[in-house]
């Protein structure tokens, strides 16, 4: 055991400040060494024992067996098909309706929205009329057949009769609304829809409403976009078919433009405002 020349004492019993003792600061820094030697070895130990280990002690990430792979494949596809169960019955038709909603894409939407008692205004054998979910005007209405066909282009010769009667019913609904005589409607298709099951448009030509937002929404139904409900008929009786020009979507891109007086507006907001000194609320 080295003695302190200061104190005469062990170093481990000294009582004078070790840092002013050059023996003390000797044996703490063989003591350092000691110390990472052995910690040095503890880990190379370590290592040897369980290779599955890094230095650091980070466990490293085991390849997957054939097996492992399998069983994976199979806890997703069980978690897939418990999503994709059924609703219960318990829960109401609302949910329901939301619940399918949710599964299907959003351009599907019009397929269940015919469904919904709480949307529909009038029915027949061969039609509904709904409230449209999201109205660009005070009035909007879409009358949509039962049958089950696609957009304006799957439309032929033998569905005549029926665009017909759906524009007969789009004047009664116009008819039955209590502000017919003071505000305009018209009936039409967009050329080219973005929601899937051919509709007809019943809006009236306020455009008074908050879902109206953008120069799409407007030019959608003030331009060539939106075609009139008689030049469809027109077009199967002659053609046998609806013929959308080529560059039609280009019309959405149109500057914004009164309806009306066909002055230019910059804005949307600028153009609400100016529809007001034609349609006082």
């Amino acid at each position: 055991m080295l003695k302190c020349q200061y104190a005469g004492l062990s170093v481990r019993r000294i009582v004078i400040n070790p840092f002013d003792c050059h023996t003390n600061r000797q044996l703490s820094w063989v003591e350092v060494q000691r110390r990472l030697l052995k910690t040095k070895n503890a880990l190379v130990t370590k290592f040897k024992e369980d290779p599955a280990r890094d230095h650091g002690g980070t466990k490293r990430p085991r390849e997957l067996s054939s097996g492992d792979r399998e069983s994976r494949t199979q806890d997703s596809s069980l978690k897939a098909a418990k999503q994709s169960e059924k609703v219960p019955a318990s829960i109401g038709q609302e949910e329901a309706t939301k619940s399918s909603e949710s599964f299907g894409h959003w351009s599907q939407g019009l397929k269940t929205s015919m469904q919904d008692p709480k949307l529909q205004v009038y029915k027949d054998d061969k039609v509904v009329v709904i409230k449209d979910k999201y109205p660009k005007a005070r009035y909007h209405w879409l009358v949509l057949p039962w049958q089950t066909i696609s957009s304006l282009k799957a439309l032929r010769e033998e569905h005549c009769d029926l665009v017909k009667h759906m524009q007969q019913v789009a004047e009664r609904t116009v008819q039955q609304c209590p502000d017919a005589n003071s505000l305009r409607f018209r009936t039409g298709y967009h050329a080219i829809p973005s929601m899937s099951h051919v509709h007809l448009h019943v809006i009236s030509q306020d455009f008074d409403s908050p879902c109206l937002k953008n120069k799409k929404h407007w030019n959608s139904f003030t331009t060539d976009y939106f075609m009139e409900s008689q030049d469809v008929i027109q077009m199967l009786e002659t053609n046998g078919r609806v013929n959308v020009k080529e560059g039609t979507s280009e019309l959405l891109k149109l500057p914004l433009r009164c309806h009306m007086c066909r002055k230019d507006i910059p804005t949307i907001p600028a153009l609400k405002e100016h529809l007001k000194s034609h349609f006082p609320s």
